[in-house]
């Protein structure tokens, strides 16, 4: 099988030739300590030899000084920080004192034409090499973003407080990535494979927010992100951190490929129970706990993990980092464990 091949017949959940992989999106730290293990200096040399199957690709969005889609809205009041690493959720937003809807349209919204292009796209995904599945990064990140639009405690509080206010920042934004998405579907839409989409819903232990005010806003709009991009025919891998599994029905229902990661120390996430309750239904992406074992573990012992899911799911699950942010405090020696034992 190639990896593309792979890759669909995992999502699909039928017979593989080996499990699919996916190395995830390492930080730049990350990836200079794994360029000088293994003795390469690109990224491509890198998948190549660990026999990744999986190929990113980031949405290009040029809006300084980010010059990333998951930092288009400057919601933030009185925040000189504009870096991508450094952001955060829980500074006071643009609506956080707004309580009527039809100031939504008081924002600078941005205009995703004016911050991609068609050409840029295709240079992006032209770049894949040949054999390997495209993943288009989309995040579309309604949910994150609402939360930076009010402060998040303030945006979890005006689901309760101000509904239709809430509703109406978080529709718009989802607007924007509809947008934004066909921009970069219609430019990609022979070379691109699926889409990863998604918010964090979970802490460690739990949901942040019921599953019922989760189901009242935010699905809907997550629904019709995900059946934009089937329209094209790409598969969808919704991505949440954290305990979801309360969630995971939902995200079937509305359409889910796969659902990324399994956060293997959260609460509620264990392998073994996915795969029996949620396995006939939806693929699963991850497993392989970068909270601890990465970080912490043994090469054999990383080995041993990978047998283990490997027979749990002979199929369904695209073996990953339980996180795709691999840090820098990863040991190189476990990424070169984890995928010999794939």
């Amino acid at each position: 099988m190639t990896s593309k091949e792979r890759f669909i017949a995992t999502i699909e959940r039928r017979q593989v030739d080996r499990p699919a992989s996916w190395l995830g999106l390492p930080v730049a730290e990350a990836e200079q300590q794994l360029f000088q293990y293994f003795k390469v200096d690109n990224i491509a040399a890198l998948k190549q030899q660990i026999g990744d199957d999986l190929w990113p690709v980031e949405v290009p969005y040029n809006h300084p000084p980010s010059n990333h889609i998951a930092c288009a809205f400057d919601f933030a009041v009185n925040d000189e920080n504009d870096d991508y690493e450094e952001r955060t959720l829980t500074s006071q937003g643009f609506f956080a004192d707004i309580e009527a809807p039809e100031a939504v349209k008081d924002f600078n919204w941005p205009d995703p034409k004016q911050h991609m292009s068609a050409e840029q796209c295709r240079a992006a995904i032209n770049a894949v090499p040949d054999n390997y599945a495209t993943l288009g990064v989309m995040w579309s990140a309604h949910f994150q973003d609402s939360c930076a639009a009010f402060g998040m405690e303030n945006a979890m509080m005006a689901m309760l407080t101000a509904p239709e206010m809430y509703q109406a920042v978080i529709d718009r934004i989802v607007e924007f990535y509809l947008e934004a998405n066909a921009i970069f579907y219609d430019a990609v839409k022979d070379r691109l494979d699926a889409v990863l989409i998604g918010n964090d819903f979970g802490s460690q232990q739990a949901l942040m927010v019921s599953p019922e005010l989760l189901k009242s806003f935010v699905l809907p709009g997550t629904k019709r992100l995900i059946e934009q991009a089937k329209s094209y025919g790409f598969k969808v891998i919704h991505h949440s951190c954290g305990a979801i599994r309360e969630i995971i029905p939902e995200l079937i229902e509305i359409g889910c490929d796969a659902i990324h990661p399994i956060q293997a120390l959260a609460a509620g996430m264990e392998p073994a129970g996915l795969k029996h309750d949620f396995g006939s239904d939806v693929a699963f992406c991850g497993g392989v706990d970068v909270q601890d074992l990465l970080v912490n573990g043994t090469p054999d012992e990383v080995i041993a993990k990978v047998k283990e899911l490997t027979q749990l799911f002979p199929t369904g699950l695209i073996l990953s980092p339980s996180h795709e942010a691999i840090l820098d405090d990863v040991p190189p020696k476990n990424i070169e464990a984890m995928f010999k034992a794939i």
